[in-house]
């Protein structure tokens, strides 16, 4: 991959995010992070280098527009320019379709899905304009430019108490091949990842449960939880050029569970 290629990633203060940060910076990129929890954020961005110009915090609310407009002036303030996007943000509510508010449906769809497409086209935008620039200019090698996109395998699964976060995962999933066929002429590849379950924050109520962690095992045939890095690793592998022609896809780091139509013996 090479190197100073810019990327951000939203919702990286913690988890898959924050690993997709680390993953990056040890690729010698510069990372934006965007996050709403200001302090993991700024604490991240200095272990990533801040000061020495290698990372940039902006607190950000990506379902607001006018937050991603900022997130968007910030990066090219400081960088100058955009070649990838990892579309992590993401929150769950629970409520199945007898006891899910509108507000909670509403808010969770702001920020998986809606704030997915806002942050998209903006670096849909900056990066078409980087190309028509760079028409104009001699390089040794087009940049690889990609948005990688954070699904889940609740995109073609259902929890019925979990109805707003599975509605915006599958939404999330049509939005990436929507953008990758919108922006296939350009040159951009725009993918998703489909995590199984994650050894995040938001998991950790349930793996501190024993009988909750054994249902998540008797659907894992791998037998585990999935460590961050390991999808950060799937997301750096749909941005990097060892990916060239992939686009429009979902891969799936779920340890089995999509393949599996049985339980296993989690004992």
């Amino acid at each position: 991959m090479p190197q100073e290629r810019v990327v951000m990633i939203t919702g990286a203060a913690n988890g898959i995010g924050l690993a997709c940060a680390r993953r990056f910076a040890d690729e010698k990129c510069k990372i934006v992070l965007a996050d709403t929890d200001t302090e993991a954020g700024l604490r991240a961005a200095a272990d990533l280098g801040a000061d020495e110009g290698r990372a940039l915090f902006v607190d950000c609310d990506v379902s607001d527009p006018l937050d991603v407009h900022n997130l968007f002036a910030q990066t090219r303030s400081v960088f100058g320019r955009l070649d990838v996007l990892v579309n992590n943000a993401g929150i769950v509510q629970a409520g199945t379709i007898l006891t899910l508010s509108t507000d909670d449906f509403d808010k969770v769809l702001g920020v998986n899905l809606r704030g997915a497409f806002l942050v998209a086209r903006e670096a849909a935008k900056q990066i078409v304009a980087q190309i028509e620039q760079e028409k104009d200019e001699e390089a040794d090698a087009a940049p690889s430019y990609a948005i990688v996109n954070m699904s889940s395998v609740n995109a073609v699964m259902a929890i019925p108490d979990q109805l707003a976060y599975v509605t915006t995962k599958g939404g999330l999933n049509q939005l990436t091949k929507a953008m990758a066929l919108g922006l296939a002429p350009y040159g951009i590849r725009v993918n998703a990842v489909g995590p199984g379950s994650v050894n995040t924050d938001v998991l950790k109520a349930v793996a501190d449960n024993p009988e909750a962690k054994r249902k998540i095992m008797s659907r894992t045939p791998c037998g585990r939880i999935a460590d961050p890095d390991e999808i950060a690793k799937v997301v750096r592998f749909l941005a990097s050029d060892e990916a060239s022609y992939i686009t429009g896809q979902c891969i799936y780091p779920d340890g089995g569970r999509l393949a599996l139509n049985y339980t296993v013996d989690a004992d």
